[in-house]
């Protein structure tokens, strides 16, 4: 799990990671897996639903810091939002972050036609994921990766999005087990 922070950075995550519980953070094994996620596809647009109190988006801004990419996160809390746009202005993220405060549903939407994405990382909502994935579809380029967050501890509620992935030939993916798990989907 090595990976070089700036000091100021490490210093954040040391504080949120003390928040998990109450923000519901990802653990921080599965940020690595997003950083290299990131990196490995060299990810230009990335969405996050679900921005919390930007920890997760530390780890997909400090990768897309690298690929010369950009980071749309969505919040339904504006208590949150702001919390997440202080960390990343603390962080020096803020310059490749767009914030949308409101429902992710809603949101999505109201994307034009041509915003294109080639990385979603989904948590939020757990029963709106398949929402989620039918309405990003149209918005996810070739060779995107999805990766969705609390797939083995809330099985039940997510399960209408891993039938949805399961059933999409475009889509190849596998859960893996990390804490709470993950669901990674690649398309074809």
């Amino acid at each position: 799990m090595n990976i070089i922070l700036d000091e100021t950075t490490n210093l954040v995550m040391a504080e949120l990671e003390q928040t998990q519980k109450e923000f519901w953070n990802i653990p921080r094994k599965t940020g690595v897996l997003l950083n290299m996620f990131i990196k490995m596809i060299n990810t230009q647009n990335a969405l996050e639903i679900g921005t919390s109190n930007g920890y997760s988006g530390l780890w997909l801004s400090k990768a897309l810091k690298e690929t010369g990419g950009h980071l749309t996160t969505i919040e339904f809390y504006e208590k949150r939002q702001s919390v997440a746009i202080e960390n990343f202005k603390k962080c020096g993220v803020y310059d490749i972050i767009t914030p949308i405060q409101g429902s992710a549903c809603q949101i999505i939407r109201e994307f034009p036609d041509d915003k294109m994405f080639d990385f979603v990382f989904i948590d939020a909502s757990k029963r709106e994921y398949v929402e989620y994935f039918n309405l990003i579809k149209p918005h996810l380029t070739k060779k995107c990766m999805i990766v969705a967050d609390n797939i083995i501890s809330h099985a039940e509620k997510v399960q209408t999005f891993v039938d949805a992935v399961d059933s999409d030939d475009e889509f190849q993916y596998e859960i893996v087990e990390v804490p709470g798990g993950i669901l990674v989907a690649y398309r074809n």
